[in-house]
C-alpha cells in the first residue's frame, strides 16, 4: 500500500470534532485574561496538547473500531481511513502513538507553569484517549464515552488551562467547564446517534445504543438548555451583562434540536455533526468575548 495522501490524514483527524479541543482552552484563557493572569505561551501549549490528544484519540478510534469490527462497509457515516483501505492498520497505529507521544512532550513543557501534578493529568488524558476505543475495556463500547468527553474536554481542559495561568482553580472555571463539556459531548452524541444501528450490530454499546434515540434526543436538548442557562448564573454571580453574549445562540440551538428530531438520513446527521461543532466554537468565542469585556 502506498503512503496515504495528506488529505486522507486530514480527514482521519476529523476536523469536525476539533472545536472540542479548542473551545475549553479558549474559555479557560478568557477567564485568565479577565483576571489579569493570561499567559500566551502557557495558553498556546494547552491548545497544542488539547489538539494533539483529540487527534490522537481520533486516530485510535479509526484503528480500534476497524480492529473490533465497528467500522464496516455497512457504516453510514463518513469513511474511515483504515476501514476504507486508505491507510494500513499498522500505519494508523504508528501515527496514533506518534501523536500521543508529541502530546506528552507538549504537556511536559507545561510543568514549568503548573507543577508536576500536571504530569498525572496529561498521562490520564492520553490513557483515556486510548481507552476510549482501545484496551481490554474500551470506554466507548460500554456507554462511557459521554462521561469521558465531559470530564476531559470540559472539566479537566478548562480547569487546567486556567490553572496553569492563574495558579489556582476558582468556581468560575468549574462553572465554565459545564457548558463547554456538555456541548462537546453533544458532538459525540450526534456521531453515535447516526451510527447507532451499526454500532449495535458490532457490540459497541454507546449510550445511544443502550438507552435509545429518544433518550439521546432528550440528552441533547437538556445539554443545550443547561449550556445556554449558564450565562444567567454568571450574571447572578455579579458579572456585567457581557456574559450573556452566548444567549445569541438560542435560535441556533433550537434549530439543532429540531434537526436531530427530524433527521432521517446519514447526510442530514453528518451536516448536524459539523454544525454541532460550530455551535461549540461560537459559544466559546462569545463566552470569551464576554469575559474579555468584563475588564473593559
Amino acid at each position: 500500500m502506498t503512503a496515504a495522501h495528506p488529505s486522507v490524514w486530514f480527514a482521519a483527524a476529523r476536523p469536525r470534532t476539533l472545536p472540542a479541543a479548542v473551545a475549553p482552552v479558549l474559555a479557560g484563557s478568557a477567564l485568565a485574561w479577565r483576571d489579569g493572569c493570561f499567559d500566551v505561551m502557557a495558553a498556546g501549549l494547552c491548545l497544542g496538547f488539547a489538539l494533539l490528544v483529540q487527534i490522537g484519540t481520533n486516530f485510535a478510534n479509526d484503528y480500534y473500531d476497524f480492529v473490533k469490527g465497528a467500522d464496516t462497509v455497512a457504516r453510514v457515516g463518513p469513511r474511515r481511513a483504515v476501514a476504507a483501505g486508505l491507510v494500513a492498520p499498522g500505519a494508523m497505529r504508528l501515527a496514533m502513538w506518534a501523536v500521543f507521544a508529541t502530546a506528552f512532550c507538549c504537556g511536559l513543557l507545561l510543568i514549568r507553569w503548573g507543577g508536576p501534578w500536571l504530569l498525572a493529568v496529561g498521562v490520564a488524558s492520553i490513557l483515556c484517549g486510548l481507552a476510549y476505543t482501545g484496551g481490554p475495556w474500551p470506554l466507548g463500547y460500554h456507554g462511557l464515552g459521554d462521561v469521558f468527553v465531559f470530564v476531559f474536554f470540559g472539566v479537566v481542559a478548562v480547569a487546567s488551562t486556567y490553572f496553569v495561568q492563574a495558579g489556582r482553580i476558582g468556581l468560575d472555571a468549574v462553572l465554565t467547564a459545564v457548558p463547554i463539556g456538555l456541548l462537546a459531548t453533544n458532538i459525540l452524541l450526534v456521531n453515535n446517534y447516526r451510527d447507532a444501528d451499526t454500532d449495535a450490530v458490532a457490540g459497541k454499546r454507546t449510550l445511544v445504543v443502550r438507552l435509545g434515540r429518544g433518550f439521546a434526543r432528550g440528552q441533547f436538548t437538556v445539554s443545550l438548555a443547561v449550556a445556554l442557562a449558564m450565562p444567567l448564573v454568571f450574571l447572578a454571580r455579579g458579572q456585567r451583562a457581557w456574559c450573556l453574549l452566548p444567549l445569541a445562540l438560542v435560535p441556533v440551538a433550537g434549530s439543532h434540536t429540531r434537526r436531530l428530531r427530524d433527521g432521517r438520513t446519514p447526510a442530514e446527521l453528518i451536516a448536524l455533526l459539523g454544525d454541532t461543532g460550530k455551535l461549540l466554537a461560537l459559544y466559546a468565542l462569545l463566552f470569551a468575548a464576554g469575559e474579555v469585556l468584563q475588564r473593559a
